[in-house]
């Protein structure tokens, strides 16, 4: 019983950090946060950019986590842990490695919904400004039609503005 539970929360978590991914990159990363995630809307110079801060933001969380269920004793603090982690290991894997390319080898997928996913990413990095961009999320792939147009609703909008 406690097993299915584990994996039911797990799996819970790691579902509802696609709400925290969204909010925290739409009101944090592209808010009060600019100043360290600018860097991942400019060309990478070197291995790393001031944005994967946040990177370490979230290992340190999970890793709290962890330790918070060691020390407690707690199986469902663990189940949060691993759903976080899960969390962080798929976007490392598909964000960072597939749509960012910061593997040492190119692939892209040519269809379905991970190339759909590669292509809500690629729309919200097409602006530079903070507050013009479009898919805050990142396991929810909207529609690219849709993205377009809203990114480009807001571009008129942004030119008719005094």
């Amino acid at each position: 019983m406690i097993v299915a539970a584990f994996i039911v929360i797990a799996l819970a978590v790691f579902l509802a950090m696609e709400w925290v991914a969204w909010w925290s990159h739409r009101h944090v990363m592209h808010g009060w946060g600019w100043a360290w995630h600018q860097s991942h809307h400019e060309p990478r110079e070197g291995l790393f950019e001031l944005n994967d801060l946040y990177a370490v933001v979230g290992s340190v969380t999970a890793i709290a986590l962890f330790a918070i269920g060691w020390a407690t004793g707690s199986w469902w603090v663990y189940a949060i842990a691993s759903g976080v982690t899960l969390y962080g290991a798929a976007y490392a894997i598909f964000h960072d490695g597939m749509v960012h390319q910061r593997w040492p080898f190119q692939w892209v997928p040519r269809g379905g919904y991970l190339r759909r996913l590669i292509q809500a990413h690629r729309l919200h990095h097409a602006v530079m400004s903070k507050d013009d961009a479009v898919s805050y999320g990142f396991l929810i792939a909207p529609d690219p039609k849709a993205l377009h147009a809203e990114l480009k609703r807001l571009r008129a909008a942004r030119r008719s503005q005094p």
